[in-house]
């Protein structure tokens, strides 16, 4: 195993596990932010640990495909393209007049690499035994090593075993993917060259993140979704705001339309749909949801099956419906964020171990990194009223605030909701640079059970975008003040 600081190349299980009929207490499939917190967690309460994970894949699809690479990906977008800059130099001002592919994943491969070592670095320090190869059930207790040709290397038995083997791009079956052209997510991080012009298809998170970093390199997009609207789990004042920016960029929105069909060859896509209309770009990027990988697991070996999306059915303690098996991350469905799949991870080895636990899934922040990005926590404005809970709206604007001006951002907002009698937050959500920073403000106020009147009596350094805190709050508890005056 790992012990001699070679990952996966002894095949022989080491000894020491607290219960001597199997080779390990826990067993993780996957080394992704569930997998790994996981495996860590439960090394730190002493337990001896193994996980398995394909050579190539350390980090799991968040580092190699997913989170890590689209997030550095918009970096270097924001950065060559000189986008955050613009409010202060001008529309026309640009770090690099002639951006290539080359130039936007320079940076995406060097962080990679380097969160590979960071993760095995933890791994191995945590003294998790790293197994090289695909898991796969063969029977409840034990799995299989299988190498790269599908020959079983090794096999090893656990007490507890914890699938996080993450999902991978839904590709429909009625489009033909040609890995150039026709793309999914995945895909997008080996495109030759910048597209003049791109159609998405699927205006969730990730399709729109792609569609707002693709219009900032100057490419045409057209997004097309079959729902009404984007980003529908927004708060619909936010994604209006992100949807006006996007345009503003030449971004063409489609909704209500569905997609029949794609023609493509080697001057570019044709995308049919379903109405008639055609339309014409040098590629077609499909965001049609994301598909768990638990085809090589092997499942019906453990007792256990997967939904047509390949997802895993668990309880509130992310047990499967065998007991001792425990599933979290992409694997188990929404929200599959790696954020949230991190805490999952380390909760089921807690629940696994009898470890006690405590789960904040009500102020858990949702963080979306479009150009411009959102944040946001708590719940909406509909919610609300759909329970018939009084509250009030605080806004604050970033062209209000001195740091806005600063920063060159006239078009970012942050919005409080507080509820008119108790004075607590109840929700809070952010639109323009560094929402996903801030908005762990709120949740942390949300968490504590905080009122509005915490920010209105606390000092936020000047001149800071946090300041918006205050200004929403003031803004909320104004508007209560005056309603309370005609109830005198």
């Amino acid at each position: 195993m790992a012990t001699d600081g070679v990952p996966g190349e002894n095949p022989t299980p080491p000894e020491g596990a607290t219960d001597a009929r199997y080779d390990y207490d826990l067993v993780v499939v996957g080394t992704g932010p569930g997998g790994q917190k996981a495996a860590i967690a439960a090394a730190k309460l002493g337990h001896k640990v193994a996980i398995i994970e394909r050579r190539h894949m350390m980090g799991g699809v968040s580092t190699n495909t997913g989170t890590i690479p689209s997030k550095t990906l918009r970096e270097a977008v924001m950065y060559l393209t000189g986008m955050a800059q613009r409010e202060v130099y001008g529309a026309s001002y640009r770090v690099k007049s002639d951006i290539t592919m080359e130039d936007l994943f320079a940076r995406t491969q060097h962080v990679i690499g380097r969160e590979h070592e960071v993760i095995r670095a933890q791994l191995l320090r945590n003294h998790v035994d790293i197994l090289s190869g695909t898991g796969s059930f063969l029977d409840p207790h034990t799995l299989g090593v299988l190498d790269d040709d599908g020959i079983r290397r090794t096999q090893v038995t656990a007490r507890f075993v914890v699938v996080a083997t993450g999902s991978k791009p839904h590709r429909p079956t009625t489009v033909q993917f040609d890995e150039r052209t026709v793309l999914d997510s995945d895909g997008v991080l080996a495109l030759e060259r910048v597209p003049n012009s791109m159609v998405v298809v699927g205006a969730g998170i990730i399709g729109i993140e792609y569609a707002s970093m693709f219009a900032a390199l100057g490419t045409r997009v057209t997004v097309i979704d079959k729902r009404p609207s984007m980003l529908e789990m927004c708060d619909p004042e936010v994604a209006e705001s992100l949807k006006f920016h996007l345009r503003d960029l030449s971004v063409s929105f489609r909704f209500g339309e569905e997609v029949s069909g794609v023609d493509s060859n080697t001057h570019g896509t044709v995308t049919r749909l379903a109405s008639g209309k055609r339309i014409a770009a040098d590629a077609v990027m499909y965001s049609a949801g994301r598909q768990g990988q638990t085809d090589a697991l092997n499942l019906s070996a453990a007792g256990l099956s997967a939904d047509s999306r390949g997802r895993i059915s668990v309880d509130e303690q992310y047990r499967t419906d065998v007991p001792h098996i425990f599933a979290v991350g992409d694997v188990i469905g929404f929200p599959a964020l790696a954020a949230t799949s991190m805490d999952q991870g380390r909760l089921a080895a807690y629940h696994a171990f009898d470890e006690p636990a405590r789960e904040l899934q009500s102020v858990q922040p949702i963080g979306i990194y479009t150009i411009p990005e959102i944040s946001y926590c708590g719940r909406t404005e509909a919610e609300l009223t759909t329970e018939a809970v009084p509250y009030e709206v605080g806004v604050a604007r970033y062209r209000e605030l001195a740091r806005g001006q600063i920063v060159g951002d006239s078009y970012g907002m942050l919005k409080l909701l507080v509820h008119t009698e108790t004075r607590e937050l109840l929700g809070v959500h952010i639109f323009g640079t560094s929402a996903t920073d801030l908005v762990h403000i709120g949740q942390a106020i949300m968490a504590c059970g905080g009122t509005v009147d915490y920010l209105v009596d606390t000092v936020l350094n000047y001149p800071t975008l946090s300041e918006a805190y205050k200004v929403a709050a003031l803004d909320a508890t104004n508007k209560i003040r005056q309603v309370a005056r005609f109830s005198l």
